[in-house]
């Protein structure tokens, strides 16, 4: 009767040690036989215009962004995120936040390359922007990269030069150099002032001029003109706005103020 029973413990014991081996045996052929995650190569973005690898873009324009995928498993969706922190927001301008997911037939298979263009709202705040690509295949493996990309006004205003009074019947000098990438299409300004009393012989005076010839289609320039306060202007606090337009109608305004003196 023991020997009987060693027998049945025995062959039970075989069982399970068979069995052991044989969902070790699966799980080891499961494992190797996972797919492994996708690899995200040659990842670049730039300026869309020419397709540059430079990582900055002007604002108005549109992002280049390419990607070399390695999938061994098909890609079920790419994703990209373009967002900033803690820029300030100028007047007339608003936060910009980007996300979309890809799920297109080009990009739902094997070893696809990433290649989209993305516009740049023209009001957006320049400053550093980060970028977020994450491709996820059909087994749910994914696999994120990220980077920067500088995103610049398109008019830039430098050197800054302007006289803070003038004596009326006298000129004032203005100057400052202009950076446009798309070519400036002209220059204005306006001076004008708010609540002045007129005493005897004093005339209200607004100027309002558009500067075009000397400036016109540059990329580079110097703005440097004189402009002549009549003996008749009422004294005290003028306030002036320059403006810059490009040739896509960007523009770019600089303010300040100017007191006129008796």
């Amino acid at each position: 009767m023991k020997t009987n029973i060693k027998k049945a413990n025995f062959k039970f014991l075989a069982i399970v040690a068979f069995l052991g081996l044989f969902l070790q045996s699966c799980s080891s052929d499961d494992d190797s036989n996972a797919l492994n995650a996708p690899l995200i190569t040659d990842f670049e973005y730039g300026e869309g215009g020419d397709h540059s690898t430079e990582q900055y873009v002007y604002r108005g324009s549109d992002i280049h962004l390419e990607a070399k995928i390695n999938a061994e498993a098909t890609v079920k969706s790419i994703a990209i995120s373009i967002h900033a922190h803690d820029l300030e927001v100028g007047e007339g301008e608003e936060e910009w936040d980007f996300e979309k997911v890809y799920t297109g037939a080009n990009y739902q298979v094997i070893n696809p390359t990433f290649h989209e263009h993305i516009d740049v709202p023209s009001n957006v705040p320049a400053g550093e922007y980060h970028i977020e690509l994450v491709v996820t295949d059909e087994e749910g493996n994914s696999t994120e990269v990220e980077g920067h990309i500088d995103i610049k006004d398109p008019i830039a205003l430098s050197d800054i030069s302007l006289d803070a009074s003038v004596v009326r019947g006298k000129d004032f000098h203005a100057e400052f150099m202009i950076n446009a990438v798309n070519g400036i299409h002209n220059i204005t300004v306006d001076i004008h002032a708010h609540g002045l009393t007129l005493k005897d012989g004093e005339e209200e005076w607004d100027f309002e001029k558009e500067y075009l010839e000397k400036y016109h289609e540059k990329t580079e320039a110097e703005f440097h003109e004189h402009i002549d306060v009549p003996a008749t202007a009422p004294a005290g606090e003028y306030h002036m706005v320059f403006t810059v337009e490009d040739e896509d109608g960007n523009t770019k305004k600089y303010d300040t103020h100017i007191d006129v003196t008796e």
